[in-house]
């Protein structure tokens, strides 16, 4: 039944236009950025390794696929959230809003069911926008600019990681990154169990992970002792997977975090569907 369920609720969700939304915005935005990198990529990195060429010399392709399916990582999965927000904080708020949550609760299912088989819904469409950012960002990136090692600039100085050493890091990267959209998907989820309208959860979503990250970009030591624990601060921990050595700790205490977060967020959610008054 909760299967069953499950997959009547990811229908729901793919008969909405709004949920090829992220995925057409993925698909522009990716194209531009790669047009961009082709017509001008060399100048921009050029600029940023300037510094470093005093000291050393830069051979083969620096700008090959690796270093922009890096670059468009970077860019995008902090902006990923909202398109991730404008399905799942629909997903209990839209019934309400159309009045078929009366219906919906009245199922041969119990309400917790119900609350999970929307959130296996809403990790299936995450875990597919995942994998489509990651196939326009690696696949089209090769084909495009071909391979080669990959050049990152972090806060220790320039890591430079072979060729034969790039793809496994993306691979981790991209799951420590679904995790981390998984996230937002829960409070957006949760929200939305409060909400009778699919506005509310996103314009709150988002306004958490705004205010989140202002709190963990601020150097004030009254916040220094809840940055560990704001799930924003472990958002672009799969950037982790691109040093050396790879700091595997400190990914393991994201990977708690972020999970703690879920888990907690999803029994706040089946809390309040459980006590929603669906008689109204």
């Amino acid at each position: 039944m909760l299967l069953r369920n499950t997959y009547n609720e990811f229908i729901k969700i793919v008969s909405k236009p709004r949920s090829f939304l992220g995925f057409g915005a993925l698909t522009i935005l990716i194209s531009l950025i790669i047009f961009a990198m082709k017509m001008d990529g060399e100048t921009i990195v050029s600029f940023i390794t300037a510094s470093f060429e005093q000291t050393l010399s830069f051979n083969g392709k620096i700008v090959n696929g690796n270093l922009i399916a890096f670059i468009i990582l970077q860019m995008l999965v902090v902006h990923i959230p909202l398109l991730v927000a404008l399905v799942t904080g629909d997903l209990i708020s839209g019934e309400a809003a159309m009045g078929t949550i009366r219906m919906l609760a009245s199922k041969p299912i119990s309400r917790t069911k119900i609350v999970f088989s929307k959130f296996l819904a809403g990790a299936i469409y995450t875990l597919l926008l995942t994998i489509w950012l990651g196939i326009l960002s690696l696949v089209v990136s090769h084909l495009v600019f071909g391979s080669g090692d990959l050049i990152v600039l972090n806060s220790d100085g320039l890591v430079i990681l072979q060729e034969a050493d790039i793809l496994w890091r993306f691979g981790l990267g991209f799951c420590v990154a679904f995790l981390a959209l998984l996230t937002v998907a829960t409070l957006s989820i949760c929200f939305s169990a409060f909400a009778e309208n699919s506005i509310g959860p996103i314009v709150a979503t988002m306004a958490v992970i705004i205010v989140f990250t202002i709190i963990g970009s601020l150097d004030v030591t009254v916040f220094d002792s809840i940055k560990p624990y704001l799930f924003t601060t472990h958002m672009a921990s799969w950037r982790s997977f691109f040093e050396d050595p790879i700091p595997f700790e400190s990914i393991y205490q994201s990977i708690i975090v972020l999970i703690i977060h879920i888990v907690l967020l999803v029994l706040i959610t089946i809390f309040k569907f459980n006590k929603k008054d669906i008689t109204s």
